[in-house]
């Protein structure tokens, strides 16, 4: 495994405020987790825009999707080895670039190219988590990496409502134009706010690798994606099956033999970040049909006998009292890892999901309900999503962090993948006319409702096998005993428990 060892000197120099590091590393989380639903309400209206096929609008998604999958573990290593706010900085500026080209065009394939650039920015999340994780006081880093980790779902719970007001009351290039200008605070912010870890990992970067992990997810998730508008049996959906599986074999082989792999595969494979990574797909899953469903379902006319016909606007709405709970209640899962360790936040949180369906699957007919159920689930959400990081910190080594916690967004990013694929295959074939229309039906949304539910159960369950232990925050053997332990301003590295 590589040594940790101390950055050069040039790089160890303190940023002037670094007790702001955490809000400014919580702010561009937000921001970048807007930005991968900022298109969701512009979607429908983007063929008439542009002038472009159904089909090639739905890119504007996919395209992230792909692109967030793939740069999220592979910019993770990179800060690993080279920095990670350097590497932080460089994803922010990405998103910049890609919000511009945005905002100038109305040409689909400039704006396919966009997204494509602000995808790649999902990787300031690991980042973000690993800077935190080498410069705060161990009894500071389960909070503020609780709240780092919760941006995901408070940036798609604030996205939705924000674009929809945008849509419906500018020009639609603004919101892009907005979050270039954004994009741009959000790099001042990290060169003022936010010092450079010390902690680099030796070796040289595992192109081939990188390449080979590229390769394997591309394919599995264009079938994942477009496997419902290709046909699921269709030799474009099985061809990319089959790829993925032969790449990520060969891959898998390559990387057991590396001196210093893209993923340390046998690093991977101990119980305790495994069984992590299966957790957040599963949560990753669940989570993602609450954001999928609500907005559509109460947007459904009144004639379905279950839609409320609400705007697009009330419909964002909806997810927002979610993202106020994923801030109050981050603190409150750090508090629950702290006591009694993440493996009880996670169990509790993937309970709390459940329970979510449950209230959801019965009370289908009224606003308030829903926006309850809603927000049941993304309380869960929360109290999950803080407790994964520390998880993962537990099992991994302190050099490793950034590609770590990259696997690990990525494993739930391709829960959403899976999930979106599902909730448009449940809802396109359970369906009934009404009004001149085909929409889904009731227990089509009451089946979405009942399998996230299974997925949630399915995560509590990956959790009760999760071995036991202490978190980072308490641990006592410290991986890292070539970085000072003292730095300017007290920040320190943090200590993690060994042996997951």
């Amino acid at each position: 495994m590589p040594a940790d060892i101390p950055a050069p000197a040039t790089a160890t120099a303190e940023a002037p405020h670094p007790r702001f590091a955490v809000g400014v590393l919580a702010f561009c989380g937000v921001v970048v987790a807007v930005m991968q639903t900022i298109v969701v309400p512009l979607l429908p209206h983007i063929p008439a825009l542009t002038g472009a096929t159904p089909a090639a609008a739905s890119w504007l998604v996919t395209v992230t999707l792909l692109t967030g999958a793939v740069f999220t573990p592979v910019l993770g290593r990179v800060g690993d080895m080279y920095g990670k706010r350097r590497v932080l900085v460089v994803s922010l500026l990405v998103l910049v670039v890609g919000s511009v080209l945005c905002a100038v065009s109305s040409h689909i394939g400039v704006l396919i190219t966009g997204r494509a650039l602000q995808g790649a920015a999902l990787a300031v999340l690991p980042l973000g988590i690993s800077i935190l994780r080498d410069e705060l006081p161990p009894e500071r880093v389960l909070s503020a990496v609780a709240l780092m980790s919760s941006t995901l779902g408070i940036g798609a719970a604030i996205g939705l409502p924000v674009a929809a007001l945008v849509v419906e009351n500018f020009d639609w290039h603004t919101m892009f134009w907005v979050s270039a200008a954004i994009g741009v605070i959000d790099i001042a912010l990290v060169l003022w706010c936010v010092p450079e870890s010390p902690v680099r990992t030796r070796g040289r970067f595992d192109a081939l690798g990188a390449l080979g992990l590229s390769g394997a997810l591309v394919c599995l998730l264009l079938a994942v994606t477009q496997g419902a508008g290709w046909g699921w049996t269709s030799a474009r959906t099985v061809g990319l099956l089959v790829a993925a599986v032969v790449v990520a074999l060969i891959w898998g082989a390559y990387e057991l033999r590396v001196a210093s792999p893209m993923v340390d595969l046998r690093v991977s494979a101990r119980p305790a970040v495994l069984l992590t990574n299966v957790a957040a797909l599963l949560i990753g899953f669940a989570f993602y049909a609450n954001s999928l469903v609500t907005a559509q379902m109460v947007q459904e006319p009144k004639e379905t006998g279950y839609g409320l016909g609400a705007s697009l606007v009330v419909s964002g709405l909806c997810l927002l009292p979610g993202g106020v709970m994923m801030v109050v209640l981050s603190p409150v899962s750090a508090r629950i890892s702290g006591k009694y360790g993440p493996k009880v936040s996670l169990a509790l949180a993937a309970g709390v999901i459940g329970t979510g369906y449950v209230v959801r699957y019965f009370t289908s007919h009224n606003l308030w309900l829903i926006i309850a159920g809603a927000t049941v689930v993304a309380s869960g959400t929360a109290i999950a999503y803080s407790a994964l990081p520390a998880l993962v910190m537990r099992g991994v080594p302190v050099s490793e962090t950034g590609a770590a916690n990259g696997l690990n967004t990525l494993m739930r990013s391709i829960g959403q993948a899976f999930c979106s694929a599902t909730v448009a295959a449940v809802l396109a074939n359970i369906t009934f006319r009404v009004g001149g229309r085909t929409a889904p039906t009731l227990h089509a949304y009451q089946l979405v409702f009942l399998i996230a539910g299974g997925a949630a159960l399915a995560a509590l369950l990956v959790t009760l096998c999760l071995p036991g232990g202490r978190t980072p925050a308490t641990g006592t053997v410290e991986e890292h005993r070539d970085v000072p332990a003292d730095r300017k301003g007290g920040a320190r590295t943090t200590p993690i428990q060994e042996g997951a």
